[in-house]
């Protein structure tokens, strides 16, 4: 009877760890899909920024963009600066994210979901300019505005870019939630500094990155993910690693299978 209730309490907990174990990964897949649409978003609008700004045209009518996407296309709209028309446009697809496969310079009318999205971002930007959000954008970075519509809402998320070559800028970085109307409802900021991480130090090539997040972030973030994958093309860093105090847990990020490593601490 002894026996038969320690083997009824080894499998009870083999049975619990395998739970948490397949919450984590859905929890890291879920994490991957959103870096996946935010990094094809940034993607995307660097290298239509640069064709854009070829034509000096279209650079002085020049007033903001929006992204969206559609199965497997994603679209970036150029606006003109009074916000009512499309100065140009932009489509890729998932499989070339690098070249546009279609490409039109011609005054547009936008589409009910670009006046929509238009809406909401100048909404949303508007608001987090208020103190209680603590926006702050340190000397040498600038912020990057992604904004995805999910349902009947809309996120907004805050990353740090900067043009100084071999650097990773992760932190400082921000996700705002808007209702319908564009209301701001929810917001967090991910990590409490930026934390750039220099491609060389003293001479020595940096291989690997590893920082720490507040209790408040336990998971390695979507934000994190895309900056990596942004700006690690132009290091030989193939991976970068978060320490959760929270979860007690190290998540190793590899950049060649786009997958999440975890390991106790």
């Amino acid at each position: 009877m002894k026996r038969f209730t320690i083997i009824i309490f080894l499998l009870a907990l083999y049975i619990n760890a395998f739970s948490q174990d397949e919450d984590l990964q859905m929890i890291f897949d879920s994490i991957i899909a959103e870096a996946d649409l935010m990094y094809k978003y940034e993607k995307t609008v660097w290298n239509s920024t640069d064709l854009l700004m070829i034509n000096k045209n279209l650079q002085k009518n020049y007033g903001g963009y929006v992204v969206s996407h559609s199965a497997d296309s994603v679209y970036v709209v150029y606006i003109d600066k009074k916000q009512e028309q499309s100065i140009a446009r932009y489509t890729y697809t998932s499989a070339d994210l690098s070249k546009p496969c279609y490409i039109s310079t011609e005054l547009s009318t936008l589409s009910v979901e670009e006046k929509e999205l238009v809406d909401i971002k100048t909404k949303m930007l508007k608001q987090i300019v208020n103190r209680k959000y603590k926006v702050t954008i340190p000397n040498g970075f600038s912020p990057n505005f992604v904004l995805i519509k999910e349902d009947n809402f809309y996120k907004l998320y805050v990353i740090m870019g900067t043009s100084t070559y071999g650097v990773i800028p992760f932190g400082n970085d921000y996700l705002f939630k808007a209702n319908s109307k564009g209301k701001i409802i929810y917001w967090t900021k991910f990590h409490s500094t930026m934390i750039p991480v220099m491609a060389e130090t003293y001479g020595h090539k940096v291989v690997e990155a590893t920082h720490s997040h507040l209790r408040t972030t336990p998971y390695i973030t979507a934000t994190d993910i895309c900056t990596f994958r942004l700006y690690a093309q132009y290091t030989e860093l193939q991976k970068f690693s978060v320490y959760s105090p929270a979860i007690k847990k190290t998540m190793t990020y590899i950049l060649e299978t786009n997958k999440i490593e975890v390991k106790e601490k």
